[in-house]
């Protein structure tokens, strides 16, 4: 599979990240992962979503170290430091989740607390479906699982319009977008530094296509199959939405409607934070996992 890979000076000096990478290998690519904290320490698994990557962590996983965790950050194929097919039809959902479950074979993580939002829920809840005897908990936080049943937002159906048509894709202002506090230019700089060119955001244009909004989409069977098991989940699922996303607004409450674990867990919203709510309220997020990883299995 032909792919690109981003030269490692772009990563340099990035602020608030320090973490040593560390690499997996899944279907001839290299996938980036950061690895931190006690390795006895209880698992935490960071997923990131569109099109941001394991940057996106760097205010909640000192936060969950501090705690004694061990929090696993990997980059989507596509993203970060992770390798970039050139074929956009190398991208497809399944291929995510096959991705991101060579990493958690590659670790052999076990008994992990999920924290996904965005693309990293949709993956992520992929995996506890089809793997639930490797995660007792999962922390969703402005993600779904869709299967094209349900009425598609207005700002999503604007958002896949944009990544298809739009001549320019500038991540970094993407991302800043989705915040409600203001990114300083080096931040928004890190954001912009996995994608030298336009060549290098092949995936990242892909993913809203990706999602499944007509029952007819080739991932709506796989994850009608993952609703029927996390409709019988009753390990902790605390659902973390913020209050200022358009595009997941609402989607907690079908969570909590149709995951037992989720009825058990206190509401949480968080305030004042937009679509990464990592970024706006990242110290926030943290303590909420922190909590979260206290919580008995079963309820």
């Amino acid at each position: 599979m032909d792919a690109l890979r981003t030269p490692d000076e772009r990563f340099r000096d990035l602020p608030g990240y320090p973490f040593a990478p560390r690499w997996v290998e899944a279907s001839g690519l290299r996938l980036h992962v950061v690895d931190e904290g006690p390795r006895e320490g209880p698992v935490v698994l960071l997923l990131h979503g569109e099109p941001s990557w394991s940057y996106l962590y760097r205010k909640m996983i000192p936060r969950l170290v501090a705690a004694g965790a061990r929090a696993v950050a990997p980059d989507l194929v596509g993203f970060g430091k992770s390798d970039k097919p050139t074929d956009p039809r190398a991208y497809t959902y399944a291929a995510h989740v096959a991705w991101m479950r060579a990493v958690v074979e590659a670790l052999d993580l076990r008994d992990a607390t999920l924290v996904g939002q965005d693309w990293g829920g949709l993956v992520g809840l992929r995996l506890v479906a089809e793997s639930p005897d490797r995660f007792a908990r999962v922390v969703a936080a402005n993600t779904y699982l869709p299967t094209g049943d349900e009425r598609v937002p207005r700002a999503f159906r604007v958002w896949a319009a944009f990544a298809r048509l739009s001549p320019l894709f500038p991540v970094g202002r993407i991302v800043q977008a989705g915040c409600t506090t203001r990114l300083p230019d080096a931040v928004r700089a890190a954001y912009d530094a996995p994608f030298p060119s336009d060549a290098y955001k092949v995936g990242a244009r892909a993913f809203p296509r990706l999602v499944p909004t007509s029952p007819r989409d080739p991932a709506t069977e796989a994850n009608r199959a993952a609703w029927r098991v996390l409709e019988a989940w009753d390990k902790p699922f605390q659902c973390a939405f913020s209050d200022r996303d358009p595009i997941t607004r609402g989607a907690d409450r079908r969570l909590v409607a149709r995951v037992p674990g989720a009825r058990s867990m206190p509401r949480v919203t968080i305030h004042g934070a937009g679509h990464f709510l990592q970024e706006d309220r990242g110290e926030e997020l943290a303590d909420v996992v922190v909590r979260t990883l206290g919580a008995p299995v079963g309820g």
